[in-house]
């Protein structure tokens, strides 16, 4: 399964300028996804991080890989529309930079899935090198009426 941006966002509450994704290129309904973050000079974050010499923050990096696995989740049909957010990050290492421009390439593995939330593992890689690896805990927020 291939998304594009707009895609996405039918499955993904993210809006600009926190959509971190702009395309899938593979994805296991609640098992898995891969996806692509087209890294540019121009994302907004550059200005200050670092002026003149542009890094990808880690924190984003795991973000992104948070979305990756949301859209496994979200388009299994007992979760759809639900809105999942971070229970935890563990072992998250980041083992390169990453500066634009770049493909960020994303992919998400879910590894325990229950009605509550889960537990995903995700790997960045750019040009094929790991950049960042860890496992991602997430939790299914209240409802709202």
């Amino acid at each position: 399964m291939m998304l594009n941006r707009d895609q996405i966002k039918e499955i993904l509450p993210h809006r600009e300028p926190f959509l971190l994704l702009d395309e899938v290129t593979e994805c296991e309904t609640g098992k898995r996804t891969k996806a692509i973050w087209h890294i540019t000079e121009d994302l907004p974050f550059f200005r200050g991080h670092f002026p003149g010499r542009p890094i990808l923050p880690g924190v984003l990096m795991a973000e992104a890989l948070a979305q990756a696995g949301a859209v496994a989740i979200l388009q299994d049909p007992r979760f759809s529309g639900r809105l999942a957010v971070f229970g935890g990050i563990d072992k998250m290492k980041f083992r390169g930079m990453v500066v634009p421009p770049c493909d960020l390439e994303l992919e998400t593995e879910i590894t325990r899935l229950a009605s509550v939330g889960g537990r995903g593992h995700g790997v960045a890689r750019v040009d094929g090198k790991t950049v960042a690896e860890g496992d991602i805990m997430f939790a299914f927020a209240p409802q709202t009426a």
